[in-house]
């Protein structure tokens, strides 16, 4: 296997390795004193990080990917401090802003990474398959931290925070392992132009904008949905049951990824989304609507679908994406899906003090049946 990919697999492993994962929302709820100050520090993670993101993409195509990996894992760290620093609300909105950029460092550099670091060995076409592997790694990491923050949680919110901290520390060490793959060409000329190109490419593209719409709905109302669902949980179930439920839904998508390459060949990836779409949105609106001690298992559930999905749209986007922009084009697409991100986080954090966080979480999940549509129309045009 390639260097960078063993360095990789571990990196993303410690990237996601937080002891405060499942009780996220509930500890900044805590300090912040309401669902709306709690999910709007989420919020800003992801605006800040929508803010970073098309300069750190172009950075990337020009500095090079090793040197992004690495100012992403600096920034890691010093979002970890503030967060375990805590205490106030505005040392989180801190916190916020160095996850933010943090974020944006990794999301169209870490594939790009990874696609060229393949390339270098003539096996950019295994892409899908190495990416759920690697990708199960935030799972596996994900729920190893969920079962022990979940356990943690009963006995000091400090404690855990403040231990959340040597996992990023740890990946900065790993960033400064990796190598530049040799296959990557650099940008050359005039960095706005190199921005018009690939805004360019996206509107000669109608394929490519379908994803990208797709990409971001999804990303907007889903992961908005993923952090609020401790809220939701945690007026049914005890908050050391959380992590229980965390766990399950990480092994489920960590068993996700790894058959990902597999299933996609079998049944393909659009295909696959269309599944996803329909499970997903019959589960959680039955969980939502009827909301039962059972809802948070059910719920669960849906995560056997997330790797498979999310290798399917990654795949789907690198295969349209241009060498020379790879990285500044996952850019902008992570910059519109950041964007959104923080509008539907603070507006679903103002629903659920307004009515409740099932109520809240049942609107959401009618809004995203309109996802279904943008995979119908790939459908038919992969039929085509």
């Amino acid at each position: 296997m390639h260097h960078n990919i063993k360095i990789l697999t571990w990196f993303n492993f410690f990237t996601d390795f937080k002891l405060y994962g499942p009780i996220a929302i509930i500890y900044f709820t805590q300090v912040s004193g309401s669902f709306a100050l709690g999910m709007s520090i989420l919020s800003l993670v992801m605006v800040s990080s929508a803010i970073f993101e098309v300069p750190t993409g172009v950075l990337s195509d020009r500095l090079g990917r090793r040197k992004t990996l690495l100012l992403g894992a600096l920034a890691a760290v010093f979002y970890s401090v503030f967060y375990a620093i805590g205490q106030a609300f505005w040392i989180l909105v801190v916190g916020a802003i160095f996850e933010g950029l943090s974020r944006s460092f990794y999301s169209g550099n870490n594939d790009a990474l990874l696609h060229d670091s393949l390339e270098e060995t003539n096996q950019q076409h295994e892409y899908a398959e190495f990416l759920g592997k690697v990708g199960s790694m935030f799972q596996v990491a994900l729920a190893v931290s969920a079962i022990l923050g979940g356990i943690l949680a009963s006995w000091s919110f400090p404690l855990i925070m403040w231990l959340s901290v040597i996992p990023q520390a740890i990946c900065f060490f790993l960033a400064y392992r990796t190598r530049e793959p040799k296959i990557r060409s650099r940008m050359s000329g005039n960095i706005l132009q190199h921005l018009k190109e690939a805004l360019q490419k996206f509107k000669d593209n109608k394929r490519l904008r379908l994803l990208s719409m797709s990409h971001i709905l999804g990303f907007g109302f889903g992961e908005a949905g993923f952090q609020f669902q401790s809220a939701f949980y945690n007026s049914i179930w005890p908050v050391w049951a959380i992590g229980v439920a965390k766990t399950s839904s990480y092994l489920l998508a960590t068993a996700s990824y790894k058959l990902s390459g597999r299933l996609i060949k079998k049944f393909g990836s659009v295909e696959v989304l269309l599944v996803d779409n329909v499970y997903n949105r019959f589960i959680n609106i039955v969980s939502t609507a009827f909301p039962t001690i059972i809802s948070p298992v059910l719920m669960s559930s849906t995560s056997i679908f997330h790797g498979i999905t999310d290798v399917s749209k990654s795949s789907l986007l690198q295969r349209e994406f241009t060498s020379e922009q790879r990285a500044t084009m996952g850019s902008l697409n992570a910059f519109a899906g950041s964007i959104f991100f923080g509008v539907v986080a603070f507006a679903l954090g103002f629903v659920a003090d307004s009515i409740s966080p099932a109520r809240a979480l049942l609107f959401l999940q009618l809004f995203q049946i309109g996802n279904l549509w943008i995979y119908w129309k790939l459908f038919k045009q992969h039929e085509e």
